[in-house]
């Protein structure tokens, strides 16, 4: 087989391929053979045609096409582990040329272009210095989820006074345009100064009692008129103030397991230093990528980008051709970010020569499957049958890539060298975690995978 690369861009690359004879062969050979079992031919049995008579009967093209099919993909594939470029997308195939007859000496010929990851000179890991910040907890912060759990056990208390910002309203909303009724509710209850609904409604609540109307013009925000102007009148119903509790031992021990504010305070600040230390964690993380990319100039696959940015403004607005430049320009910054970082950790997990386990994709896809409340089984076929597969296996590598990685840099703060064990693990531990319990796991999912149709219904009687 003979293969040409031709560099189209930095992340595009036309391939073509010169299959020869010999090569091609043996997809010939099978093609006739999967003919056979299709058709009947008197004089032999079905499946034991043999390959001179499939030609004779139905034509060598009709052979040449079924081999082509089956053929090109598989040669691709090995022109691309030949030449070592690794694909971001699916090709564009464009058969060339084809032999006519068996005893044609043309050599099939076909080009595939493909996006491409582009070739990323990481630099050397080993003994490399990281520094990010201390974790650190502030007095603020145990103050502020000390309120936040003050406020779950706070109530609602009705007073007669004006509404403020923090109160709750219960209120009667009626929009108008054009003196027609468009949209109307009641008994909806509002906090002030949440800005979640109507723009200009804070506004207008504030300083009105229970019993008090007034008028103001917003912008709908849903239904058939949204986006049009209306004249809105709202009407307060009544006006509720949060009543919170007092800070001491008797609501420490209501709202925890502990008897005394100290020992609750003390329980939220450690709590506290744990988020502050998974902080610190996905922070060396960043910058541990960012680092691998200082200095490199890291093109991004523009069809890639473009399918990516477009399912990013989904994401984003109902009509993604609406989408104002400011969410396009930002779906692109997000986009470009992904991809130069997956590019990164698969040149990174390449350069480690990271080994993917059947267990470690299927406890990946486990795993993704319970955050759903998902059968793993039904999970796991499905990725097979979707042909997905292939990117739960790059992602599992990225992922001991970047766990590899981090545990070979030392990270610093203030000069003083950081553990990251509890986050990261060590490579003993990865390979001890790859137990009876988890390879008896994937077995039991790689079984159920294999079943025939007659043992699921056996199974399911």
């Amino acid at each position: 087989m003979k293969i040409s690369v031709r560099n189209l861009e930095p992340t595009k690359v036309k391939l073509t391929v010169t299959v020869e004879p010999e090569e091609l062969d043996p997809f010939l050979d099978e093609a006739r053979k999967e003919i056979a079992k299709q058709v009947n031919v008197p004089g032999f049995r079905k499946g034991h045609v043999p390959g001179k008579i499939i030609d004779q009967r139905f034509g060598f093209a009709a052979v040449a096409g079924e081999a082509v099919n089956n053929a090109v993909p598989e040669l691709y594939s090995k022109a691309l582990e030949e030449k070592k470029i690794h694909p971001m997308a699916q090709p564009e195939f464009d058969v060339q040329e084809v032999p006519q007859s068996a005893k044609d000496e043309t050599k099939l010929k076909f080009v595939a272009t493909v996006e491409r990851r582009p070739v990323i000179e990481l630099p050397e890991i080993d003994g490399m210095e990281i520094a990010i910040a201390k974790p650190e907890v502030k007095d603020e912060d145990v103050d502020k989820r000390l309120e936040a759990l003050r406020q779950r056990f706070g109530t609602l208390v009705g007073v007669d006074r004006p509404a403020a910002k923090g109160d709750f309203a219960n209120i009667d909303l009626s929009a108008e345009i054009d003196g027609e009724v468009v949209d109307s509710q009641e008994g909806v209850s509002y906090e002030l100064g949440s800005n979640t609904m109507l723009d200009g409604l804070d506004e207008a609540l504030d300083g009105l009692s229970a019993g008090e109307e007034t008028t103001f013009e917003g912008t709908l925000e849903a239904g058939e008129h949204e986006g049009q102007k209306a004249q809105v009148k709202v009407k307060v119903n009544s006006v509720k103030a949060e009543e919170l509790p007092e800070l001491n031992d008797e609501f420490a021990s209501e709202a925890s397991e502990f008897d005394t504010l100290d020992e609750l305070k003390a329980d939220i600040r450690k709590a506290a230093g744990q988020d502050a230390e998974g902080r610190q964690a996905t922070e060396a993380r960043d910058a541990f990528i960012a680092k691998l990319q200082e200095g490199l100039e890291i093109p991004v696959p523009k069809g890639v980008k473009a399918n990516m940015v477009e399912e990013q403004l989904k994401g984003m607005t109902p009509d993604p051709e609406k989408a104002t430049k400011e969410q396009k320009d930002e779906a692109e910054k997000t986009v470009e970010k992904d991809l130069r970082d997956q590019m990164v950790l698969d040149a990174l997990a390449e350069k480690l020569d990271v080994k993917v386990s059947q267990s470690d994709v299927f406890n990946f896809l486990a795993s993704i499957a319970q955050q759903y409340g998902m059968d793993p089984n039904a999970f796991i076929q499905a990725i097979i049958k979707n042909g997905q597969l292939g990117s739960a296996v790059q992602e599992v590598g990225r992922s001991k890539g970047l766990l590899a990685g981090m545990r070979a840099v030392k990270f610093t703060a203030d000069g003083e060298v950081v553990d990251l064990s509890a986050f990261l693990g060590d490579a003993a531990e990865d390979e001890e975690a790859e137990s009876v319990e988890a390879a008896s796991a994937a077995a039991a999912v790689a079984d159920e995978l294999t079943k025939s149709d007659e043992d699921k219904a056996a199974d399911a009687e």
